[in-house]
């Protein structure tokens, strides 16, 4: 396989196999991966009474666990296996809601729970031993790292080895001809049958009808050949044979890098692997497809993967990444509450996530989608596991949004918890010389966690809270809030002081008007529906943006959204709004937006607003951008080449193969939203070829997002999706670039591809 001469054989002096996905892991020693491929029998735990005997297996490839059942429907086939990278993690003992019930009827240490990154279900597990546990844990742990670590070609040889593994039937460690034309299938192309057996028969040195271990090699090298590469190649080599370190400096100028012969001469030396290229200072089209292949070249900028913006700006100066019903894994009127969901949240990046807190039993509040038919998970268990994942991927600050339903005695249950198990995290009183009326930064707020919600105040001698409703209250559907105000009287206040206390930069208030709003404290703020404020870009547009330069503005979906679908956020962050709520359990388009956005920044969930977004007298109105600080028009141009690697949608027949076409879209202002496609190839879903050349005009880029979604064309019906990736225009690079595809969830597609060049030139 390409590369693999530098791997190790650490398989004593046995001859090492030709098809082996785990020594391209490099895990093939790893006792606790031995242990998985030799699987174990546990027990699948969905209550005290539903228990059931399965038997867990990592299969060859090295990433997939198969869960053996005696279901028969292709719903749960498709369920009985995962990826070790679809996990978000392995939570060891009695953590979930399942097991928690269970506390003290089962072994903690023999329990474990594997969660997903997406919409599928948690596995609750009950193992033999409590060591079985631990190396499961372990080994799918130590697999993800590995995985992570590997580059996009370690990733490509894996990926071909592991489907040769599953081509090879008779496990013989050779392929013949009906399992070359098996493996062509599985990976998503079409081959003539006469260029395929030309290609078999080219391979087969020997002529004895069967590849070996040098002739595998071969053939998957001649298979992963990339044509639009080498033609690059050939554009920038003096004598079309090697990469002067001139030549190379040319093309890193035609790419907008650094054009350095310095560069240059460490690029060669970081990815040439021939030694007499390398003395020589010359770039082979080996060494030039492996630098192509690497992170150096991906189309998004890598400085933007660290934090490089300004965090010393008030928080209103920042789009925050924001959940709505962050409790919920599924709709709003069935679906399970869980601890977990605050996980995924807050793994990507999430800095504000939903509490909807009702009166629980034994003085116990609870966590759920109020009068609805949703599960209730513990108050109490909901803040140990934000204590433990809040600072996991991003240091700034997390805010709690409290929707407050509690009775007092159990509000002052929530503050007693906050406290104790948040501890030094909790944000108790204003920073030092910096009163709670003004809004600090996120800089200064690292490792802190602020509660959003009412404050009680003094007016005319008696105690009134900032709102008869939370802000959050207001969004009154499924029974949220009967929207009906009760009397007051002076001196009776139903909310507790000691909840009350912890609100001190966040503090919830209605929204009356623009004029009103701006005479109060910046550290006010309020929350409104979709389509208020959509209401308010439309008739109000520069004093909305005006607004939330001075304080925070949160928005929720309409309440109409009962299978917790999710609205367009472009258009709030076109008005400057910072807490965009959307449901982060619903994998879609608008997700994949908001997964664009925070991409850039380090992942921190913080992301600087444009300049003419933070002017107090701004004169930016998103609904009309004829002119002004924000216009600044540019023409992108961008180029589709090719894919590859192109996965089939999962219900597809294993002998369909896709009829990929490549979207690209324009996410903005309403003047810039576009979106162009090319052609669909036929029957290739390995290495398409499309050509195609698309010309934009982004008015507003500061706020503009690329997306480009790759779908199997059907004439039929509707196509299907297979592939996208969304970023930031700002952080779009120029030149040839690889763009690496992502699942409708976010998840990675790895090695699946686009091959693309873009341009970029003042319109």
């Amino acid at each position: 396989m390409l590369g693999s001469k530098h791997k190790k054989n650490r398989a004593g002096t046995s001859e090492p196999k030709a098809i082996d996905p785990l020594r391209n892991l490099g895990v093939q020693d790893d006792e606790d991966v031995k242990q998985m491929l030799q699987g174990s029998s546990m027990l699948k735990v969905r209550s005290a009474r539903w228990q059931k005997q399965r038997t867990l297996k990592l299969l060859e490839d090295g990433v997939t666990v198969w869960c053996q059942s005696q279901k028969t429907s292709s719903r749960a086939k498709e369920q009985q296996s995962f990826s070790v990278m679809e996990v978000e993690c392995v939570r060891e003992g009695c953590q979930s809601e399942t097991l928690q019930r269970m506390a003290g009827s089962v072994p903690e240490g023999r329990c474990l729970t594997v969660v997903f990154k997406g919409p599928r279900k948690s596995l609750d597990l009950l193992c033999s031993s409590q060591e079985e546990a631990q190396r499961w844990a372990r080994g799918i742990r130590t697999l993800q790292e590995r995985v992570d670590k590997m580059t996009h070609k370690e990733k490509l040889d894996h990926w071909i080895h592991a489907y040769l593994s599953r081509a090879d039937q008779n496990h013989d460690d050779k392929m013949s001809y009906e399992e070359v034309q098996m493996l062509l299938k599985m990976i998503n192309i079409d081959l003539s049958d006469q260029y395929a057996r030309s290609l078999f028969q080219k391979c087969d040195r020997s002529a004895d009808g069967r590849l070996d271990h040098e002739e595998i090699e071969v053939f998957c090298k001649e298979l992963l050949r990339r044509p639009e590469l080498d033609a690059v190649f050939i554009q920038y080599s003096a004598n079309s044979c090697v990469l002067s370190t001139v030549d190379l400096r040319d093309f890193l100028m035609e790419q907008g890098e650094d054009a350095s012969l310095t560069h240059a001469q460490s690029l060669i030396l970081t990815y040439e692997l021939n030694e007499w290229a390398q003395r020589n200072q010359f770039m082979t089209p080996n060494g030039f497809t492996m630098y192509m292949l690497s992170k150096e070249n991906c189309v998004f900028n890598p400085e933007h993967l660290r934090v490089y913006q300004d965090m010393k700006q008030p928080l209103s100066h920042y789009f925050i990444s924001s959940s709505h019903n962050t409790y919920l894994t599924k709709d709003q009127l069935t679906g399970d509450s869980s601890t977990e969901s605050y996980i995924r949240a807050l793994s990507h990046g999430c800095r504000c996530v939903e509490l909807d807190c009702w009166d629980g039993d034994g003085g116990e509040p609870v966590i759920y989608h109020g009068h609805t038919l949703t599960s209730k998970v513990p108050f109490v268990e909901v803040i140990k596991t934000i204590n433990e994942y809040a600072f996991k991927v991003s240091p700034y600050p997390l805010i709690l949004s409290l929707e407050n339903h509690c009775s007092v005695d159990q509000q002052t249950v929530m503050a007693q918890h906050l406290k104790s198990i948040l501890g030094d995290k909790l944000l108790l009183k204003p920073l030092s010389g910096l009163e709670s009326s003004s809004l600090p930064c996120p800089e200064d707020l690292k490792g802190k966690i602020l509660v959003k919600g009412k404050k009680e105040k003094m007016v005319e001698g008696y105690l009134s809270s900032s709102s008869d409703l939370d802000s959050s209250e207001e969004e009154g559907s499924c029974g949220k809030s009967s929207g009906k105000k009760e009397d007051k009287k002076p001196g009776v206040s139903k909310l507790s002081q000691e909840l009350s206390e912890l609100v001190v930069y966040t503090r919830s208030v209605p929204f009356k008007s623009f004029e009103h709003a701006a005479k109060n404290p910046a550290a006010e703020m309020s929350s409104f529906s979709e389509n208020e404020a959509l209401r308010l870009i439309k008739d109000s547009g520069m004093y909305f943006v005006r607004h939330n330069c001075h304080q925070i503005s949160r928005i929720y979906p309409s309440g109409q959204r009962l299978q917790s679908s999710n609205y367009n956020p472009q258009e709030m962050w076109n008005a400057g709004c910072q807490i965009v709520a959307l449901n982060f359990q619903t994998p879609g388009e608008q997700m994949n937006l908001n997964q664009g956005r925070f991409l850039q920044n380090g992942l921190c969930g913080y992301v600087l607003k444009p300049p003419f977004m933070r002017q107090p007298s701004t004169s930016f109105n998103p609904e009309n951008v004829g002119g002004g600080p924000a216009h600044r028009p540019v023409l992108l141009t961008v180029r589709v080449i090719s894919a590859q690697q192109l996965p089939k949608p999962e219900w597809d027949k294993p002998s369909s193969i896709v009829d990929p076409q490549v979207w690209v879209e324009i996410h903005g202002v309403p003047i810039d939203n576009v979106k162009k496609k090319t052609n669909h190839v036929d029957n290739n879903g390995f290495n398409p070829r499309w050509d195609c050349t698309f010309n934009f005009t982004v008015h507003v880029p500061d706020l503009a997002l690329v997306r480009f979604v790759v779908e199997d064309h059907d004439y039929t019906s509707s196509n299907d999706f297979l592939g996208q990736f969304t970023l930031p225009f700002t952080s779009l690079r120029t030149g040839y670039r690889h763009v690496r595809l992502l699942k409708l969830d976010g998840s990675s597609l790895s090695p699946a591809s686009l091959f693309i060049h873009v341009k970029v030139t003042p319109s």
